[in-house]
């Protein structure tokens, strides 16, 4: 090779390093974007993962539900079942369950008038509708006899039953409703009185409210008492509490899962004090939490 070429050969050499030193600068950027978009995925990954059963968070923020996955640009979700979602049918209500009875004849053949139409015993549809019913209540008027005693020149009254001096206004069944759409459904005293007013036509006050939920709470308090005082009979327990506030006072309402029931005790403390209370210093089971 001549001097001349060599040195053309060197020139070439040069420049492929340049355009290989480039391609390795922009690879290497490229490499650390690809590090770091995964470090973010790990970290989000990692986030998404944690729930009440493998970290300090409680459990009330564990999703429930999961999101549905995305749908494509420009499309939106119908209402109701979604395809491939099992069919949720309501289940026949039973003979004894039914009030009412309707039947729909066919007078005439819909494609002939002149056709001898022959019913069917095995041949039926049957649609079941369940309504309200016009007063959705009973009012019953108990009524004392008074009576003069001529001897004691004074008036005496029969006796009302014990559980109708106990129940008031509000037989055992609407003082339950009043309960479940308190407890359950966490309604406010207003929203129960509008639906006292509204739906069932009955106007009641906010303290009378009160005053049944409180009746009900005190109905509870046996049964709730037994189940309580099983928690330190039993070989294994689950525990968890969980902070809320109460008129701006912290509270913790504590969860003891038995195999067969589960009883929540709402306590100031969230200290190993109540359960020295509940399950007493001498308790021989198991206890699991999630630290």
């Amino acid at each position: 090779m001549t001097f001349f070429g060599w040195k053309k050969r060197c020139r070439q050499v040069e420049a492929e390093n340049a355009l290989l030193r480039e391609r390795t600068a922009q690879l290497a950027a490229r490499l650390a974007e690809v590090e770091a978009k995964n470090r973010q995925l790990v970290q989000a990954l990692a986030a998404a993962a944690k729930n009440s059963r493998n970290s300090s968070k409680p459990p009330s923020s564990d999703i429930v539900k999961p999101p549905p996955p995305p749908l494509p640009r420009g499309q939106r979700r119908k209402i109701g079942g979604q395809p491939g979602h099992p069919k949720h049918e309501h289940p026949a209500f039973r003979p004894e369950q039914i009030d009412h009875h309707c039947r729909h004849e066919l007078a005439r053949c819909p494609v002939d008038a002149s056709h001898r139409l022959v019913p069917r015993a095995d041949a039926q549809k049957i649609i079941q509708q369940v309504e309200l019913v016009e007063n959705p209540f009973v009012v019953t008027e108990h009524v004392a006899q008074g009576y003069w005693c001529e001897d004691c020149q004074c008036l005496h009254y029969a006796d009302f039953p014990p559980a109708v001096r106990a129940g008031g206004l509000c037989g055992p069944r609407l003082t339950s409703l009043v309960s479940y759409l308190k407890g359950k459904l966490h309604g406010s005293y207003s929203g129960l009185q509008d639906f006292f007013a509204d739906v069932l036509g009955l106007q009641v006050s906010r303290g009378y409210l009160a005053k049944l939920t409180h009746k009900a709470a005190q109905a509870f308090a046996a049964p709730y008492a037994e189940l309580l005082g099983l928690l330190p009979l039993q070989t294994h327990l689950n525990i968890d509490e969980t902070g809320h506030k109460e008129k701006g006072a912290s509270y913790w309402t504590w969860c003891f899962r038995a195999k067969a029931f589960v009883v929540f005790k709402i306590d100031p403390s969230r200290g190993s004090g109540v359960l020295m209370d509940v399950l007493g210093q001498n308790y021989a089971g198991s206890l699991g939490a999630d630290f």
